[in-house]
C-alpha cells in the first residue's frame, strides 16, 4: 500500500460525469532549504496523472515541480452512471497512487 493517499469523489452533474481528487504528496520543487540543516530538499513531486472511464483514458498530465502540495484536480467527461473512474499517478522517484469509484 502507498503511503500516499489518493481521495476520489465522482458524480453526474448537468450532463456529465464531475472527477474530483486530491492527491496527498509533498510535491517538492528542488529548490527549498530544510531550514534545520540548510541543505537543499530533493525534488520530489507528481509527474503523471492519468484519468480513465471504463479503461478508456479521459485525461493524461505531465507535471512538473511547480504544482503545490497535496495536489487538487478536477475534470468533466461526457460519461454516464455506472462507469469505472480511475485515477492513477505516479511521481519521480517510482511512487504510485491510484483511486477507484463508480459513478451513481
Amino acid at each position: 500500500m502507498s503511503k500516499f493517499k489518493t481521495r476520489l469523489k465522482v458524480k453526474m452533474k448537468d450532463g456529465k460525469v464531475n472527477v474530483k481528487a486530491i492527491m496527498s504528496h509533498p510535491m517538492e520543487t528542488g529548490r527549498r532549504k530544510d531550514k534545520k540543516t540548510g541543505e537543499k530538499i530533493p525534488e520530489h513531486y507528481i509527474n503523471e496523472v492519468i484519468v480513465t472511464a471504463n479503461d478508456k483514458m479521459v485525461l493524461t498530465s505531465e507535471w512538473r515541480s511547480g504544482v503545490s502540495k497535496n495536489p487538487y484536480l478536477s475534470v468533466n467527461y461526457a460519461g454516464k452512471s455506472g462507469d469505472k473512474v480511475k485515477i492513477s499517478w505516479k511521481d519521480n522517484k517510482g511512487n504510485t497512487g491510484e483511486a477507484e469509484k463508480t459513478v451513481k
